[in-house]
C-alpha cells in the first residue's frame, strides 16, 4: 500500500493503494528559518501527477501533520487493483517555522483549507484547481486523499511562498542586502504563473512586482553605497600613500631620522590594518598604490642609510681631530710656563670648536678627556698663584695705608704741595712691590682716581694763568663791546625814523651779543 496522509481528526482514508509515487518538480521549501536567499523552491507537484504522501504530511504551521493509516480504498480509473498494500513508509515532518523570523501569519489547517476554498477547489478524484481572474487552472492530484486533504496540500505550497514574499518584504524594509533576493523572488514567480498552489496569486504576483521594484532600488542603493565605500577606501589608501611619499621627500640633511622612523613604521602599520579591514580596492588601484608607498619606503631607506653613512665617516673624522687636539692639550698639562702655556691652551680651545662634531656620545667622552687635560695645568696654574699671593699679602697692607694717606691729598687746595705729596706716595707705592692679583685691579684703580685729580687740578690752573689765554679773551671783550655800542645806536635811530619793526629785530641781536658778553666776562674774571 502506497503512504496516505492523515486528516486532522486521524480518520482513515478510503481507496485503493497508488501503484506509484510521482516525481516532484522542484525541491521541498525550507522552513522559515533557512536564510531565504538561499531557499530552495518549494515542492510542487506537476499538473495531472500525484502529489507524494510524504509532502501531504508536511505543515507550515508546524502542525502535527496527517499519519497515513492502511484500509481499503476506492480504485480510481486507469489505476491496476491489488490485494496486498505496501508497507507504509514514515511520513515525512515538516520543521517548525521560526516565528521571529516571518511576519507571515501561519494559519491553522482547518484555517488554510477555508481560505484555499476562495481561490480553488478540489474534486473526488484528488485534482487541485485554482481560479485567477475568473479563469480556472489545475494545479495538480493528490490521490488517495480527501477534497479538503487534497485542497491543504496546495493551500500549504501557497502559504509557504506567501511566508517568503513576507519574509522578504520584512527584508527589504530592513534595509539587508539585497544581493540573493531576486532569485527567490524569480522562483516563487515560476511557482505563481505555473499556477502550482491555491490561495490569492493575484495578490501575491502583485506583491512580487512591488518586491521586485524595491529590490531593483535596494541593488541600486547598494552599488552606489559601494561605489561610494571604494571611493572612500582609495582616498583613505592614496592619503596614507602621499604621507608616505611627502616623509621621504624630505632633505636628509635636515631630516628628524628618529621620528621620520617612526611614522613610516606607523604608515606601513596602517597600510596593513587598512588592506585587511578597509576592503579591497580594484587590482589596478591595489597595484598603483602599493608600488608609491613601497617606492617611498625605499627612497626613505636609502636617504637613510646614505645620511647615516655619511655621518659615520663625519663622526670618524672628526674622532681623529680631536684625538690630535687632546694629545697636544695633555703633552702641555705639565707646562710651568703659565702665561705662554694658556695662550696655546686658548689656541687650542678656537680650533676644537672649529673641528667637525662626532657623534654626541663619542664627542662627550672626547670633550671629557680634553677638558681633563687642561684642569691638570689651570689647578697647577692655580695653586701656584695662590702660593704667590699669600707672599704678597704684606705687600698688600702696605698699600692700603699709601691709599688712605692719598686720599687726603683731596680736594687739591694747594697744587705745589699736593703734586709733591702724590710724587711721595707713588715713589712708596712702588717700591712696596706686587699685591695679591685678586687685590691688584681695586688698589689700582684707587690710586688712579687720586693721580687723576690732581691732574685736572693742574690743567684749571694752566689754563687760568696762561698769557696767551688772557690776551684772546681781552682782545673779543673790545670787539663786543664796540659792537654793543654800534647796536645800541642802530635802535635809536630806526625809532627816530619811526621804523619800529626794524627796532625790534636790533633788540633781539643786541640781547644776543649781550648774553656773550656776560659769558666772556666771567672767563676773563677767572683768568684773573
Amino acid at each position: 500500500m502506497t503512504e496516505r496522509p492523515e486528516s486532522d481528526d486521524r480518520r482513515p482514508v478510503p481507496g485503493p493503494a497508488t501503484p506509484h509515487a510521482p516525481e516532484e518538480r522542484t525541491p521541498e521549501v525550507p522552513t522559515p528559518d533557512t536564510p531565504v536567499d538561499d531557499a530552495p523552491a518549494p515542492a510542487t507537484p506537476a499538473s495531472g501527477e500525484h502529489a507524494p504522501a510524504a509532502e501531504a504530511a508536511s505543515s507550515p504551521a508546524g502542525a502535527p501533520a496527517a499519519t497515513p493509516a492502511p484500509g481499503p480504498s476506492a480504485p480510481k480509473p486507469g489505476a491496476p487493483s491489488s490485494s496486498k498494500s505496501p508497507a507504509p513508509a514514515a511520513p515525512a515532518k515538516a520543521p517548525a517555522p521560526a516565528p521571529a523570523e516571518t511576519a507571515h501569519a501561519v494559519l491553522a489547517p482547518a484555517e488554510s483549507v477555508a481560505r484555499a476554498k476562495k481561490f480553488g477547489r478540489a474534486d473526488e478524484n484528488g485534482t487541485v484547481y485554482v481560479t485567477v481572474r475568473d479563469t480556472e487552472h489545475e494545479c495538480g492530484q493528490f490521490p488517495d486523499a480527501t477534497p479538503d486533504e487534497a485542497l491543504a496540500y496546495f493551500a500549504r505550497k501557497f502559504d509557504d511562498a506567501e511566508a517568503q514574499v513576507a519574509l522578504l518584504e520584512q527584508r527589504i524594509a530592513a534595509k539587508a542586502p539585497a544581493g540573493e533576493m531576486r532569485k527567490t523572488v524569480t522562483h516563487v514567480r515560476e511557482q505563481v504563473d505555473a499556477h502550482a498552489m491555491v490561495g490569492d496569486l493575484v495578490d501575491l504576483s502583485t506583491r512580487l512586482d512591488t518586491l521586485e521594484d524595491a529590490i531593483r532600488m535596494a541593488l541600486e542603493r547598494e552599488r552606489e553605497e559601494s561605489r561610494k565605500h571604494k571611493a572612500e577606501q582609495l582616498a583613505h589608501r592614496t592619503a596614507i600613500v602621499a604621507a608616505a611619499e611627502e616623509v621621504a621627500g624630505q632633505d636628509p640633511e635636515k631630516t628628524q631620522w628618529k621620528h621620520s622612523s617612526a611614522r613610516m613604521a606607523e604608515l606601513f602599520s596602517q597600510w596593513q590594518e587598512h588592506q585587511k579591514s578597509g576592503g579591497r580596492l580594484s587590482k589596478a588601484d591595489e597595484d598603483a598604490l602599493w608600488k608609491r608607498f613601497r617606492k617611498a619606503r625605499t627612497t626613505f631607506d636609502r636617504h637613510r642609510k646614505a645620511f647615516f653613512s655619511s655621518l659615520d665617516e663625519t663622526n670618524a673624522k672628526a674622532k681623529r681631530v680631536k684625538e690630535g687636539l687632546i694629545a697636544e692639550a695633555e703633552a702641555l698639562s705639565s707646562s710651568t710656563d703659565w702665561g705662554e702655556t694658556a695662550g696655546k691652551y686658548r689656541e687650542l680651545m678656537d680650533r676644537w670648536k672649529q673641528s667637525p662634531r662626532a657623534s654626541r656620545k663619542e664627542d662627550d667622552a672626547l670633550w671629557a678627556r680634553f677638558r681633563a687635560a687642561q684642569d691638570v695645568f689651570f689647578d697647577a696654574r692655580k695653586a701656584a698663584n695662590e702660593q704667590i699671593d699669600k707672599e704678597f699679602e704684606g705687600n698688600l697692607k702696605v698699600k692700603e695705608q699709601l691709599l688712605a694717606e692719598a686720599k687726603k691729598i683731596l680736594p687739591v687746595k694747594n697744587l705745589e704741595t699736593a703734586k709733591k705729596q702724590l710724587a711721595s706716595i707713588q715713589q712708596r707705592w712702588e717700591d712696596a712691590g706686587k699685591v695679591p692679583r685678586a687685590h691688584m685691579r681695586r688698589v689700582e684703580n684707587e690710586l688712579r682716581s687720586v693721580e687723576d685729580a690732581v691732574k685736572e687740578a693742574e690743567d684749571d690752573t694752566w689754563r687760568r694763568t696762561d698769557p696767551e689765554t688772557k690776551a684772546r679773551s681781552n682782545s673779543m671783550l673790545s670787539q663786543l663791546e664796540s659792537k654793543i655800542a654800534d647796536q645800541r645806536a642802530a635802535i635809536e635811530t630806526a625809532r627816530a625814523s619811526g621804523n619800529e619793526k626794524k627796532a625790534v629785530s636790533l633788540e633781539k641781536d643786541l640781547a644776543t651779543s649781550e648774553q656773550w658778553l656776560a659769558t666772556l666776562q666771567a672767563t676773563a674774571s677767572e683768568l684773573s
